[in-house]
């Protein structure tokens, strides 16, 4: 059969036997080769995901923790804010009511200044009237009133015109 096809015995059973041996060295140097290279292959793909696993593992947790530091500061921040403005309205009101004590003073001191020029302009207005008072006596009565009885009679006149006996 082999012969019908032009190949005779003896050359198919050397170029089986040269296949054969071609197969027999090629797995030996060729095959075995590249299959441990695609197991050192394989391993190492399996070891760079466990790893890349590992590092997705810890990468999580430090955003975690990240995230809790981040919450943190946002909270003491918060904190320092609420702090300050505590104190910034401790500090308005206490410089509100130091405000209000010294316009309180200030005015007690513009009452009594008003009081003090009070009595004067009254003193003034007094001797005042006393004097037209006794220039009009004076005038009156055409003689001159001692000076001791000038002061009574002036006290006198004052209290009435004080009393309100003068309104006419």
């Amino acid at each position: 059969m082999v012969e019908a096809l032009g190949i005779s015995l003896k050359d198919f059973i050397f170029y089986l036997i040269n296949f054969l041996i071609l197969v027999a060295v090629l797995g030996k140097f060729l095959y075995k080769p590249f299959v441990n290279a695609l197991k050192d292959r394989k391993l190492t793909i399996k070891a760079a995901l466990e790893n890349a696993e590992m590092i997705n593992r810890k990468a999580d947790e430090k955003m975690a923790n990240y995230e809790k530091k981040i919450a943190k500061v946002e909270d003491e921040g918060k904190e320092i804010i609420r702090s300050a403005r505590l104190r910034a309205e401790s500090q308005a009101n206490t410089i509100i009511e130091e405000a209000q004590t010294k316009a309180d003073e200030l005015l007690e001191q513009a009452r009594k200044e008003i009081e003090r020029e009070k009595e004067k302009a009254m003193a003034d207005v007094r001797e005042e009237i006393g004097a037209l008072a006794i220039m009009a006596a004076e005038r009156i009565m055409e003689k001159d009133i001692e000076v001791n009885g000038q002061d009574q009679i002036i006290d006198k006149v004052i209290e009435e015109a004080g009393a309100g006996k003068w309104q006419s």
